[in-house]
């Protein structure tokens, strides 16, 4: 393992007075997001009226029933095609860092993922990866609807109310990295993400983001 040329080496004291600085902001951004989610939270509701099916293990399902008798239904769509040969590994990374589902349900939240590809492919696809989340095959246009894409990705937010749903919120591209958990836990790291487009030290190496990224079976191959 090369040498690397590093950070300045200081006392503790001196680096306790860094590390307070940095903590004064990192609180001063923990509480503007939490401003910002009180925002999301205020967002107006649309009503959906379409009837979106959907292909599920225990048969052809409607978007309500997606939600699983819980009051909140949070719809990832992930980017697997028909006959795929190269399934999105960013997708997948996403998938494998998603939370326990019991946590989830604890309040009254359903997730899924949805994709265009045949829930048979589906079904092969998450047994390759050891997922036990449920993963939909989505008919008509409802990734277009409310992904703006055709195969993804990004979230899709619904709550239902009196027996109708609603659209409350959705989010693509970086909007979904609050999830992906080893983002966040480079991010606690000298070197970070190691990507091109993060400020960082001189001395840190660095790639372009994206040619990284692995199925979690492919690292080292």
């Amino acid at each position: 393992m090369p040498e690397l040329a590093g950070q300045p080496v200081v006392s503790r004291a001196e680096w306790q007075a860094a590390r307070d600085a940095l903590l004064a902001e990192e609180k001063e951004i923990t509480r503007a997001m939490d401003r910002l989610a009180a925002k999301r939270r205020e967002l107006p509701w649309v009503a959906v009226s379409q009837d979106y099916r959907f292909v599920t293990d225990q048969g052809e399902k409607g978007l309500i029933d997606l939600f699983a008798g819980r009051r909140q239904l949070i719809v990832y769509h992930h980017m697997l095609r028909p006959d795929d040969p190269s399934p999105c590994p960013g997708c997948s990374m996403l998938a494998d860092e998603l939370p326990r589902m019991e946590h989830l349900n604890a309040r009254d939240t359903t997730l899924v993922l949805v994709s265009a590809a045949p829930l048979a492919q589906i079904n092969a696809f998450k047994q390759r990866m050891g997922w036990g989340f449920d993963w939909v095959e989505t008919l008509g246009t409802f990734n277009v609807d409310f992904s703006g894409h055709d195969y993804g990705p990004g979230y899709s937010v619904f709550i239902q109310n009196g027996g109708k749903v609603f659209y409350s919120y959705g989010c693509d591209d970086r909007g979904t990295e609050a999830v992906v958990g080893c983002f966040g836990t480079l991010d606690i790291t000298p070197m970070g993400r190691q990507e091109d487009w993060q400020e960082a030290p001189e001395w840190v190496p660095q790639t372009p983001p994206y040619v990284w990224w692995r199925l979690h079976d492919q690292y080292g191959t």
